[in-house]
């Protein structure tokens, strides 16, 4: 269970809440009972409120420290990269070149994958059947203690190249494309639209030559720039977590070998032969598929579908909390033709 979005997925708490409710277990069809609403109410119920702080704050908490990193990384080194964007005003003009978002994207998801390397190594463990009736852990919180002190330092590692690649380059396109399509399409293009409008178009008592847009237009590209960050995202993430599910199937097998304490050596032979096999195992996968990308990309379109609607909501309200938060400045003003666009 790989993370699946800009957010942190907290699949840990819905899936415990669906191990234990009985639709879900029968194989029932579909229906508002089935929801997130309607499992964690069942868990209410079966379990008292004590399942909301046990099992679903945890993964919660770790989500928004992670989220939190990954965009304070980010405006921070995008800062240092193009003095503009370090200044807190609610617009930035001019906007920062896609190389420089890209740059800046590339090492915040790289700082956030070295954090959240623990909250990987959990996930990708994580079992609802050793948290049913308390077999094995009373909580999520016993499970993430307990499970970190007996994997250690080497089974939180395990497969973090993996993230690592896949942090850095998805984030690095996720912000990239969205700054790009936020602030350097939106430019071009009320600058193209109303730079072209002929003179007796415009309203007759407009003396001062300043043309405003239209409210509307920039909330569409803010929509449109979420949107096609997360396919951008998804074109890189996709493929990499179809390689870490393979590979994370041979964690198991690695943790035990671990708890017996071999040199490092050792161990370090152990994940290459890991990452070896899971290589022969992708070409095996690869070949029955009629090829790499064939493989990789397949369920492509419909992943990427479920992802878009979160994912640009997380954009848009990381993007709305900035402007709340930013310093009023004067106007940018865009000068076309003898106008003044005006942009607050």
């Amino acid at each position: 269970m790989h993370r699946k979005s800009l957010l942190r997925d907290t699949d840990h708490g819905k899936a415990f809440a669906r191990a234990i409710n009985p639709q879900v277990q029968a194989n029932q069809r579909w229906s508002w009972r089935m929801s997130s609403a309607g499992l964690l109410a069942h868990a209410v119920r079966s379990h008292g409120w004590a399942f909301i702080p046990n099992q679903i704050l945890p993964p919660l908490l770790a989500n928004t420290s992670v989220a939190a990193i990954l965009y304070t990384s980010y405006l921070q080194i995008l800062g240092r990269l193009h003095q503009p964007s370090a200044e807190p005003a609610k617009r930035v003009y001019p906007p920062s070149p896609p190389t420089k978002t890209f740059l800046a994207g590339s090492a915040a998801g790289a700082i956030q994958s070295v954090v959240a390397a623990p909250l990987d190594a959990l996930a990708v463990r994580f079992r609802p059947a050793d948290l049913l009736h308390g077999r094995v852990y009373g909580s999520m919180w016993q499970y993430g203690y307990l499970k970190t002190r007996e994997i250690g330092i080497r089974g939180i590692l395990a497969g973090w190249s993996l993230s690592f690649v896949k942090d850095s380059l998805g984030y690095g396109f996720f912000f990239a494309t969205f700054e790009y399509v936020k602030s350097q399409s939106y430019y071009a293009f009320i600058t193209r639209y109303y730079g072209g409008l002929d003179w007796w178009n415009l309203p007759a008592d407009n003396h001062d030559r300043v043309i405003r847009p239209h409210y509307a237009i920039e909330p569409c590209f803010l929509l449109s720039a979420g949107m096609a960050a997360s396919v951008a995202q998804q074109i890189i993430n996709h493929p990499i977590s179809r390689v870490q599910d393979i590979h994370y199937r041979s964690l198991a097998i690695l943790d035990r070998k671990n708890r017996n304490s071999v040199p490092v050596s050792q161990t370090v032979r152990l994940y290459m032969a890991a990452y070896r096999k899971t290589f022969e195992q992708c070409r095996a996968r690869a070949n029955q598929f009629c090829g790499w990308r064939s493989w990789l990309y397949r369920h492509f379109v419909w992943n990427t579908i479920r992802q878009v609607p979160s994912t640009s909501a997380g954009l848009i309200i990381f993007e709305l909390v900035r402007r709340r938060y930013g310093t009023e400045v004067e106007a940018t003003r865009i000068e076309k033709d003898g106008y003044s666009i005006v942009l607050r």
